[in-house]
């Protein structure tokens, strides 16, 4: 296998140019500058092409209309024919999520606003999730599911996926899981719609081709009493990531990949679009991997253009009526960038932030304690099996702790009853086993955030561990001295197998 050196495989040029969103198209120049660029992964166009100034009101009104997916988006939810990025616009929301942590406090606002009799603007629009401390001798965090379950009953919620036996999450048919793929199995996820939720991760919905974003308890109390929310429209950067996905990658590097790039504070509240011959190449699950971690570039949301991999899951999903949307070809981005994915090899996010880039090969001095595999960005059933692959490639069994929880009680289910390729029968569980890792836990968001410390897998020492969650910031995973290197699952499998950050093509090829 050639190597790739370092530079070769993320250097972006510091010559960059960024376009202003807010000026007149005629007023760009007619020829952009000259600049050149190394062949590496990524390049950047940051100049659409120049027109005439209108000579009838028709092609003027022809200009105005072209507008990119988002502001679509919010045009037609918010009944405008056309908007423009920092305009304030009423939008009309489709589905509001909120959770265990976050729930409570977006109905005391609601109730504090609207009165203690006051009723929710559509029942079956609002989807609350428990998911966060679920399974934990915590009195405070199972007092707050009982809250959400005192007002989902009175208010006579119609989609409440509910846990009341914390010893048995089987016992409880309406319990899901993590909020953000439960969204997606349950047929709330559809192309042209606005959803909103209390959780920063539910930008994740965007890869079925919608508006997705998180949003704070009081804007949630506002929508849960009117079904509206005041949003600026934001300026769209498109990420054009083309090229055969090596069969090591998965979205997990490619996401570490464009955050690496533009930096934790590149796309503050923008969109980041997400096209190209990669992108249209990825499943749903992968997809929902891109759009997880847009918010960790600061995004106000991701999105997906919607298509046939998109309707296909969504088949025996919902039969709720939608309609997509997709970008003008005309529309102006504030800025394009360009991916060669071929090209791409492993990436980690060293501590502590999800921008801090290396190469997985990079950090194989790196001695780990523990390895994580789980949560809304590496806890879907692809997720697992893409672990699996790499543990029945090896034939061995890991040298740390290795952690499973499953995002959702399907994911879990998938893990005991789906075999993995080439396996010769075997499922995920028999191949976790036979790798000695820890049996899979009851499906939650875990340890991705904390929690208290009776949670499942949580660092309640100041280890070092390789996790497919999406934050790695100080204290993220419960003591603030742990070190968290954020991977795919393929690189978290392999790491789990050698005991230090290890490169997947290792067991891979």
């Amino acid at each position: 296998m050639a190597s790739f050196s370092t530079s070769s495989t993320y250097c972006l040029s510091k010559n960059v140019v960024f376009l202003s969103d807010f000026s007149p198209l005629n007023q760009f120049p007619t020829q952009s500058p000259r600049r050149r660029f190394s062949k590496k992964i990524v390049s950047m166009i940051t100049q659409p092409s120049s027109r005439m100034p209108a000579t009838t009101g028709s092609v003027d009104l022809m200009v105005k209309s072209w507008m990119t997916m988002t502001e679509k988006l919010l045009a037609r939810t918010s009944e405008k024919l056309h908007v423009v990025p920092g305009e304030n616009l009423w939008v009309n929301v489709d589905v509001l999520m909120t959770n265990d942590i976050t729930g409570p406090g977006a109905i005391g606002v609601f109730k504090r606003e609207f009165g203690e009799n006051a009723k929710v603007w559509d029942r079956e629009k609002v989807v609350v999730i428990p998911d966060h401390y679920i399974f934990t001798a915590d009195e405070r965090a199972n007092r707050n599911v009982d809250t959400l379950r005192d007002f989902c009953n009175e208010q006579n919620i119609k989609y409440y996926y509910d846990i009341k036996d914390l010893g048995n999450f089987q016992a409880n048919p309406d319990y899901k899981g993590v909020c953000h793929i439960a969204l997606a199995q349950e047929g709330h996820c559809r192309p042209g719609e606005v959803l909103v939720g209390t959780d920063s991760h539910t930008c994740t919905a965007g890869a079925f081709g919608q508006f997705a974003s998180g949003i704070g308890n009081t804007d949630a109390g506002f929508v849960l009493g009117t079904g509206k929310i005041l949003l600026k429209v934001p300026p769209t950067i498109r990420f054009v990531l083309d090229g055969e996905i090596p069969n090591y990658i998965l979205a997990k590097d490619l996401i570490l990949q464009v955050i690496g790039e533009i930096s934790v504070a590149g796309a503050t509240y923008k969109t980041m679009e997400f096209v190209g011959t990669a992108v249209e190449s990825l499943t749903m699950e992968e997809r929902m991997t891109l759009c997880n971690m847009v918010i960790e570039a600061g995004g106000k949301n991701g999105v997906i253009p919607a298509d046939k991999t998109t309707y296909d899951y969504l088949k025996d999903k919902t039969t709720v009526h939608y309609e997509p949307v997709y970008s003008d070809e005309q529309a102006r981005f504030l800025a394009k960038y360009h991916f060669d994915i071929s090209k791409l090899e492993p990436l980690v996010a060293k501590p502590h932030s999800p921008g801090n880039r290396a190469l997985a090969r990079e950090c194989e001095d790196v001695k780990i304690d523990r390895v994580y595999i789980g949560s809304c960005t590496g806890g879907k059933t692809e997720d697992f099996m893409a672990a699996a692959k790499v543990f029945l490639a090896s034939g061995k069994k890991v040298k740390v702790p290795t952690f499973l929880v499953p995002a959702t009680q399907k994911v879990w289910m998938d893990l005991y009853t789906i075999p993995v390729p080439e396996s010769g029968g075997k499922t995920c569980s028999q191949i976790f086993e036979d790798a000695g890792c820890d049996t899979p836990a009851s499906p939650s968001c875990g340890a991705c955030m904390g929690g208290p410390r009776d949670t499942h897998a949580r660092l309640n020492e100041p280890q070092v561990c390789v996790s497919t969650t999406n934050r790695n910031f100080p204290g993220r995973m419960g003591h603030k001295e742990g070190q968290i290197y954020l991977a795919s699952p393929y690189t978290a499998a392999a790491s789990a197998l050698t005991g230090h950050v290890t490169d997947p093509r290792d067991f891979l090829q």
